[in-house]
């Protein structure tokens, strides 16, 4: 998946894109951690009821802060996954949209 200023997951009609007043150090508040690359990376479960095998949300921002991408993923990391089409789907899609508004409100992303 290729860096992109606005991005959005598999099978949700909403647009996100970078809110021209992010921070470094938002980032790190945020759950956010530096990768060896210099980009900053966020992996977390969307699945309360199994933390650690469950589908997780992953962000990536480019070291510039200029671009990004987003993907839900299996709990291995290793494949895409729509969860609107899963059967657990409210749960995940609520949680989805939980960690996206705290973005918002943290001014991480701009919703579209």
């Amino acid at each position: 998946m290729a860096f992109k200023t606005e991005n959005k997951i598999d099978g949700d009609n909403q647009v996100y894109s970078i809110n021209p007043a992010i921070k470094r150090y938002t980032l790190s508040d945020t759950g956010f951690s530096k990768t060896n690359a210099g980009n900053f990376a966020f992996e977390q479960s969307l699945d309360t009821e199994d933390p650690y095998n469950g589908i997780k949300l992953k962000i990536t921002f480019k070291s510039d802060l200029k671009s990004f991408k987003m993907s839900t993923v299996s709990g291995n990391g290793l494949n895409k996954v729509n969860i609107f089409k899963n059967i657990n789907k409210d749960k995940l899609v609520e949680q989805f949209h939980y960690l996206m508004n705290n973005f918002i409100d943290r001014e991480v992303f701009i919703q579209k």
